[in-house]
């Protein structure tokens, strides 16, 4: 395992999850209608840092494959992260809703395009991606149905 390399991927979450502690949900998010099947507050930090060790390990080894394919997987990997980082400062900063569900799904997307080229070159990197794919799916379902509950604040 080259850690150099690990831990370069790891800043680049660390600069994602940056932006979702500098812009964090705060009284407003706990004032506006969720619903029911809203993951608890807890479990955004616990799966946030598991999915960002996962990516971070995940780029890695794309990168030391060697595989011709690698820069073009890796490129949709920083599109993937920058998306990451834009939506909690459109959702929380600017409560932005609907322009949130524009970047999340432009993020799901870009994970799923990650996860595609990530499988093609290495199958564990692939894998260390699914629980990303699954977590952004649902990251963008509620984006949608908090924005149904209040239509107001769109």
């Amino acid at each position: 395992m080259d850690y150099g390399l690990f831990f370069t991927y790891l800043a680049a979450c660390g600069a994602a999850a940056a932006t979702g502690a500098f812009f964090s949900p705060g009284d407003w998010y706990k004032t506006i209608r969720k619903p029911d099947w809203t993951p608890p507050d807890w479990l955004f930090p616990v799966a946030w840092t598991t999915l960002y060790l996962c990516m971070s390990l995940a780029a890695m080894r794309i990168a030391q494959s060697g595989d011709v394919r690698a820069p073009q997987a890796l490129g949709f990997w920083a599109v993937q992260i920058t998306l990451n980082a834009l939506w909690s400062p459109v959702f929380f900063g600017l409560r932005r809703m609907r322009a949130a569900l524009v970047v999340v799904s432009l993020l799901w997307v870009a994970v799923a395009l990650t996860l595609v080229a990530f499988f093609r070159i290495d199958w564990i990197a692939g894998l260390l991606f699914v629980p990303y794919i699954a977590w952004v799916s649902t990251a963008t379902a509620l984006n949608a149905a908090v924005l149904r509950r209040n239509p107001e604040m769109a």
